[in-house]
């Protein structure tokens, strides 16, 4: 009989009807399960660990505990890689099933239709409509232009280190190096900030659309487009037509329904018109090696590529803001002297 049936006095108790009333098996049952539950769930794996030591199970019972979660890890992730449809070709590839690709557009393109402002939506979104055919073409587009072919053999990679963006802040302020550096600066973006492509299978069209993505602050800056929904459907717009990503595409169709009747208009009357016009007719913008003209006149640029910004769209909505402002004011002060004169 244990020691913990024990009284006090140091006899043992007796097993009558009150006190199997007191302890009942079902409470022992209970107790049982609740610490084995509690066990599980916040010893984790130290308890787990420690009950194999305990049996005997590891060979060293002084292992690292964490090493051992990690070889885990590693185990598991190796077990999924394996169920994937190939190898990963580049570094930070994530091959998919079609069924897997067809999923993550749907997703991705609901989410970015009620969540435009959340990034990796986009981002998504994006390596999701990246097909074949439009990548091939890019490619082809590419290969056919000595620039092109140059940024294929190079595979420049877009950073602010890389741009030197410090240095760019002295170079004179008609050169497109210091646009883009002032342009950065006032709408609070980087370089940096691109996601790294994942699940594009081919390595050269993976490069070439993080090329195109890198590249899209580039556009920004030298059409002065601010970082707003209109100004990023304007150049959702031009890219759409001038290298036919489908995104893009996607993006000038849908996103302006989720403006203001105003901001609709103001886009449908001059912004769009402009960025399908210029992008159809400018120079294919996956050719331009933007790294090497940052020293260049912006002007110069433009008449290079055939390419001239629209109206300023900050002038536009600040014009806008003070009208509205200056009706307020106006209906208030005439408000206070009916108020006065009655």
């Amino acid at each position: 009989m244990s020691s913990r049936l024990l009284l006090s006095n140091g006899s043992f108790p007796l097993f009558n009807s009150k006190l199997a009333t007191i302890i009942p098996r079902r409470t022992l049952i209970l107790e049982t399960a609740l610490t084995a539950l509690a066990s599980h769930f916040l010893l984790g794996t130290e308890a787990r660990m420690a009950d194999k030591m305990n049996n005997g199970e590891l060979h060293n019972k002084n292992e690292d505990y964490t090493q051992l979660e990690k070889e885990r890890t590693e185990e598991r992730l190796n077990a999924l890689r394996n169920t994937r449809p190939m190898k990963p070709n580049y570094e930070g590839h994530i091959p998919l099933w079609t069924s897997e690709k067809l999923l993550l557009f749907l997703i991705s393109g609901i989410r970015s239709y009620y969540h435009p402002e959340n990034g990796i939506n986009i981002v998504q979104l994006g390596e999701a409509t990246a097909i074949t055919p439009m990548l091939n073409n890019l490619h082809k587009i590419m290969l056919s232009d000595p620039t092109g072919r140059r940024i294929l053999q190079d595979k420049p990679d877009v950073k602010e280190d890389i741009l030197k963006m410090d240095k760019l802040a002295m170079y004179p302020k008609n050169t497109f190096g210091y646009q883009f550096y002032t342009w950065c600066r006032r709408e609070n973006v980087t370089p940096d900030t691109r996601a790294p492509i994942k699940y594009i299978d081919n390595p050269t069209h993976a490069f070439i659309f993080k090329r195109y993505r890198q590249c899209h602050d580039f556009y920004h800056a030298l059409n002065n487009a601010p970082i707003v929904i209109e100004g990023e459907v304007t150049i959702k717009a031009l890219e759409g037509a001038n290298l036919g990503i489908p995104m893009a595409i996607l993006g000038t169709l849908f996103a302006p329904w989720r403006l203001t009747s105003v901001q609709r208009k103001r886009l449908f009357d001059t912004y769009l018109p402009w960025a399908i016009e210029s992008g159809l007719k400018s120079k294919p913008l996956i050719n331009v090696y933007w790294e090497e003209i940052l020293d260049k006149d912006i002007n110069e640029i433009r008449e290079e590529l055939g390419l001239f910004p629209p109206p300023d769209l900050r002038t536009m909505r600040d014009e806008r803001r003070k009208a509205i402002k200056e009706l307020n004011s106006k209906y208030k002060k005439l408000h206070e002297e009916n108020k006065n004169f009655l």
